[in-house]
């Protein structure tokens, strides 16, 4: 039988368009900007995105872009693993939500993954903060 992870989806609202989310949320050099769990520098080389993470230097491939909200990212840990992170910016009215679904990896603890929980929550916040200030 398939393992299955646990899912929680975490969201936050955003009075500004869909399509102002979007840009720039999808600009992996904003990422040090609002997504301080994720790194603090951001560098593309061999056609690759590079974080430094305090854990090591990590790989982010964004999906393509794309006309549907679609944020899916891939982490590449320094470890090798691959952590597959859906995220999507969704319409509503003149605003937008945007919702991260975190999963639980293999071996991950309660404490951890409630821990990962509140640094997406803090990184939505910030992504929130940063374009409501325009």
């Amino acid at each position: 039988m398939p393992v299955v992870s646990e899912s929680r989806h975490i969201s936050r609202s955003i009075a500004r368009s869909t399509d102002d989310v979007y840009a720039y949320a999808s600009d992996p050099t904003n990422l040090p900007r609002w997504a301080s769990g994720l790194g603090s520098s951001v560098e593309h080389a061999d056609g690759r995105w590079f974080v430094d993470s305090p854990g090591g230097r990590l790989i982010v491939a964004f999906a393509p872009r794309n006309d549907y909200g679609i944020l899916d990212h891939e982490v590449t840990l320094p470890s090798g693993e691959t952590v597959y992170n859906p995220m999507r910016v969704v319409a509503d009215g003149d605003g937008c939500e945007v919702v991260f679904t975190l999963r639980t990896r293999p071996g991950m603890t309660e404490a951890d993954f409630s821990r990962d929980a509140d640094r997406v929550l803090a990184d939505l916040d910030a992504l929130k903060e940063l374009l409501e200030r325009g």
